[in-house]
């Protein structure tokens, strides 16, 4: 079964040698799901959550324009397993020749999916086998280093991320 997932935000654990590593968290069956991700991803998904206008399109905005141009929509992204503690993604999209829809379903790293979900505020879905190995209690994080939760000012920390999931 997938559960409804809304992105909490960019957070920052330390690992085994005390390095930050950056984490997208994605809320979904009452629990959070921290998604290791490379900082030059967090950063693509952060500026999607402020809606901070960038001068030129970054990646993933450029791919939303383009499917856009060929006639394709992104309906919905799933994080739908996990398997030696890294995340697998996909991507639910569409493109209408003629009045008629052809569906497509692309694997992705569940942070480009995430990246694009959030350009376009389309749903994203997270397995119950995914939660269930990774999903962490929300009293672990401390989330909303501004006044919106889902929008940080800055990466804001938790503990320990040695247990948590990674996307590579």
């Amino acid at each position: 079964m997938n559960h409804p997932g809304e992105v909490e935000g960019i957070a920052v654990g330390v690992d085994a040698e005390g390095e930050n590593i950056p984490a997208v968290v994605v809320a979904a069956r009452s629990e959070f799901l921290p998604i290791v991700v490379t900082a030059d991803q967090a950063r693509a998904i952060q500026l999607a959550l402020s809606g901070e206008p960038f001068e030129r399109p970054l990646t993933h905005d450029l791919l939303v324009e383009i499917l856009t141009e060929f006639g394709g929509a992104i309906d919905k992204v799933r994080v739908d397993d996990v398997a030696d503690g890294t995340f697998y993604a996909k991507i639910d999209a569409e493109r209408y020749d003629n009045g008629t829809a052809r569906k497509f379903v692309f694997d992705a790293r569940p942070s480009d999916a995430i990246a694009l979900a959030v350009r376009v505020d389309c749903p994203i879905e997270i397995a119950d086998v995914v939660l269930d190995e990774a999903g962490q209690p929300p009293e672990r994080f401390e989330l909303g280093g501004g006044s919106d939760p889902e929008v940080p000012e800055e990466p804001d920390d938790f503990d320990d991320f040695d247990d948590f999931g990674d996307e590579r």
